[in-house]
């Protein structure tokens, strides 16, 4: 069974819209904290959050009180940098997702250069066993990334699903579709734990999980995000748990 991990980072770009900043009275809304111990009641099997580099989001106080009330695996992505791999350290999240970053960019833009960074990578890694964090590599669905990942003591990888989400005709769509297969058939045979994410949502996740293989977990943030301000939080979350567990759900019907 596919499992849900929940990306809450947009509970906090919208607390973060009026708030950024904020030290004295009641905790400013929506609370990140609330929101996960919400979707972790409704079923999500993971937490994930971005601590990134210009805290534009999730802020530090947000991921302690989350490693520290949570009962389901805390996914804490982040740059692979020095004061990151510190700051995980001592944390000690269940896992660490790396990812690339850019101060630039909106959200994440493609997978993480593993086979280009492969020493550095490893390094971060065995630091990161060292102190039992289970770590996961975010990467574009090329065999050549899978490979570097699994070099680089890698236990999951990220399967990144833009390309796929943002194809705009069936061919493109299909053919992003294979590319995915492929990474996926392949990292499992080196017995990695194949999860994917970015620009999943309720349209498309059926057909992504019909034709990609070995897959474990799905990170999803925005689609469940956007569909709670509608619904609330954890409908959105069961929501999506049935279209993963039943293709012949109904609940969006209405």
């Amino acid at each position: 069974m596919i499992e849900l991990g929940l990306n809450i980072d947009h509970i906090a770009t919208l607390r973060e819209a009026r708030y950024r900043g904020w030290k004295r009275g009641l905790p400013p809304e929506p609370n990140v904290l609330q929101a996960a111990v919400l979707a972790e009641g409704a079923g999500a099997a993971q937490i994930t959050v971005h601590l990134r580099e210009d805290r534009r989001h999730i802020q530090d106080a947000d991921v302690r009180e989350l490693r520290k009330v949570l009962r389901v695996p805390l996914n804490l992505e982040m740059a692979a940098t020095p004061a990151m791999s510190a700051y995980a350290l001592r944390l000690k999240p269940a896992e660490v997702c790396l990812v690339p970053e850019n101060r630039q960019e909106v959200t994440t833009e493609g997978g993480l250069d593993v086979a280009g960074d492969l020493p550095r990578l490893r390094k971060v890694a065995r630091q990161l066993h060292h102190a039992g964090i289970k770590v996961s590599a975010f990467i574009d669905p090329e065999i050549e990334q899978v490979d570097a990942a699994h070099a680089a003591g890698a236990q999951v990888v990220e399967l990144h699903t833009g390309a796929y989400a943002n194809a705009t005709s069936t061919a493109a769509r299909n053919r992003e579709l294979r590319r995915q297969g492929r990474a996926a058939a392949h990292a499992g045979a080196l017995g990695l734990q194949v999860n994917a994410g970015h620009g999943l949502h309720y349209i498309n996740v059926r057909e992504y999980i019909e034709d990609v293989p070995h897959l474990h977990t799905l990170n999803i943030g925005h689609a469940i995000i956007a569909r709670a301000i509608l619904v609330g939080l954890d409908r959105a979350v069961a929501e999506m748990l049935a279209l993963l567990r039943a293709p012949e759900s109904s609940l969006l019907a209405d």
